[in-house]
C-alpha cells in the first residue's frame, strides 16, 4: 500500500487545486466557500524519476510502471477545530491516517478569494493549523496520562514509570507551542506516544500558494514562511497552485513544453512536490528491469534485501536466497545488465545488504 501525504491548510488556500495538479486518479471539487471538501479526496500520483525512462530507454520493454504515493485531500481546518468547530474532529481524525502532511499556505493577495483571517499572514496562518494540531495531541497525551499514572506513581511498573517520563515531555513540549516533531525524541522513547498517532509528530512540507508574478522568485510573504521553515528545518515549495492544475490538464507533450516554457519553468511543480514528499517520507527507489517492464518500487530509507523483496510480493520475502544487484551508474554506463554482469559490475547479495537508492535488482527465492 502506498504512503500517504495528507494536504491540509486554512480554507480557500488552494489545497484542492493543488490535489487537482498532482493527482493523477482523481479529481478534487475546487471551489471558493468553506468546507468545500468535506470527505477526503484520494489520489494516486506517479512519482516522477529520469532513472525509470533511462532505463526503459536502454531496455525497450513491453510496459513502464512507475512507483506511487497516495495524495489525500483533507477539507480546510479552522481556528477551533480541535473543539470540533467546523467538523474539526473529523477533518483532524483524518490527518491522523496520513504518514506526512503538505501544509498549503496562502501567500498571495486576491480580494475577490474567500479570507475570514484578516490581512495576508502566512505565519499567523501556519499557527492556527499547528495550534489546533497541538492542541488535539494534548488531548491525546493527557487521557494517555491519566491511564497509567497510577501504575507509574505507585506501582512497579518500569515500563509504566518510563512512558509516563516522555509523556510528560511531550505535554511541556505542547504547552510551549512546538510541535512533536521537534522534540528529539529517539527510537526507544517512541513506542510511549506510537499507539496515540499524534498530529505533530508527522513530517511537514510547506507549500507556498503564490501569484503568478511570483512563481519563478517568490514574494515576501514566502519569504516570511521560508525564515520560518527554515528554523524548523523544514522543507518548502513555491508553487502557483493554478497554473500547475493547467499545466497537469494539458494532454499534448508539445503544448505542455510550450506553456512551461512561456512560464520560464523547466519541470512542472507536480515533479518538485512529489520528489520533496518522497524525500520527506524517507522513501527511496529500486528498479526491477526486463523485457516485460521496467518498474520502480517504494521503499523505506535502510530495508534490507529480503524486505525490499517483500514490496514485489510476501512469497519473496519469505524465500529470499539471494539478489542479484547492479547500481543504477553501472547499469547506465554499460547499457545493459549482460554488458553489466560481462564486467564484473553485478553483485550477489545476501539477507543483510542495505539496497541502495537506484540499484536494479533481481531476486532468487524459494517457496
Amino acid at each position: 500500500m502506498p504512503l500517504r501525504a495528507g494536504i491540509v491548510g486554512l480554507p480557500n488556500v488552494g489545497k484542492s487545486t493543488l490535489f487537482n495538479a498532482v493527482s493523477n486518479s482523481a479529481k478534487a471539487q475546487a471551489s471558493n466557500y468553506r468546507f468545500c471538501t468535506i470527505d477526503p479526496n484520494v489520489g494516486l500520483v506517479d512519482v516522477p524519476d529520469t532513472r525509470l525512462d533511462k532505463l526503459a530507454e536502454l531496455v525497450k520493454p513491453n510496459k513502464i510502471v512507475p512507483t506511487q504515493i497516495e495524495i489525500v485531500d483533507i477539507a480546510g481546518l479552522v481556528k477551533g477545530a480541535s473543539r470540533g468547530e467546523g467538523l474539526g474532529n473529523k477533518f483532524l481524525g483524518n490527518i491522523r491516517e496520513v504518514d506526512a502532511i503538505i501544509h498549503v499556505i496562502r501567500c498571495f493577495e486576491d480580494e475577490n478569494i474567500l479570507r475570514e483571517e484578516g490581512a495576508i499572514n502566512p505565519i499567523a496562518d501556519k499557527e492556527i493549523i499547528d495550534t489546533e494540531l497541538q492542541l488535539k495531541d494534548l488531548e491525546s497525551i493527557e487521557k494517555k496520562m491519566q491511564r497509567i499514572e497510577k501504575q507509574a506513581r505507585i506501582g512497579n511498573d518500569a515500563k509504566a514509570k518510563a512512558e509516563f517520563e516522555v509523556l510528560n515531555r511531550c505535554k511541556e513540549w505542547i504547552l510551549q507551542g512546538k510541535n512533536i516533531r521537534d522534540l528529539g525524541l529517539i527510537k526507544e522513547e517512541l513506542p510511549a506516544i506510537a499507539d496515540l498517532f499524534l498530529l505533530t509528530i508527522k513530517p511537514v512540507l510547506y507549500v507556498a500558494n503564490v501569484d503568478e508574478a511570483s512563481m519563478l522568485t517568490g514574494n515576501k510573504y514566502s519569504e516570511m514562511l521560508q525564515k520560518t521553515a527554515d528554523t524548523e528545518k523544514a522543507q518548502m515549495i513555491v508553487l502557483n497552485n493554478s497554473i500547475e492544475a493547467q499545466i497537469t490538464e494539458m494532454e499534448d507533450p508539445d503544448d505542455k513544453a510550450m506553456f512551461l516554457e512561456e512560464y520560464g519553468l523547466t519541470e512542472p511543480g507536480l515533479n518538485r512536490l512529489i520528489r520533496s514528499a518522497y524525500k520527506l517520507l524517507t522513501l527511496r527507489t529500486y528498479f526491477t528491469a526486463g523485457v516485460q517492464e521496467v518498474r520502480a518500487w517504494t521503499i523505506e530509507n535502510g530495508w534490507k534485501a529480503p524486505q525490499a523483496a517483500g514490496v514485489i510480493h510476501t512469497d519473496f520475502e519469505k524465500g529470499f536466497i539471494k539478489a542479484e544487484v547492479i547500481s543504477y551508474d553501472d547499469y547506465v554506463k554499460y547499457g545493459s545488465e549482460a554488458a553489466a554482469r560481462e564486467a564484473g559490475r553485478l553483485r550477489i547479495e545476501g539477507k543483510e545488504y542495505v539496497v541502495a537508492d537506484g540499484d536494479v535488482m533481481h531476486f532468487r527465492f524459494n517457496v
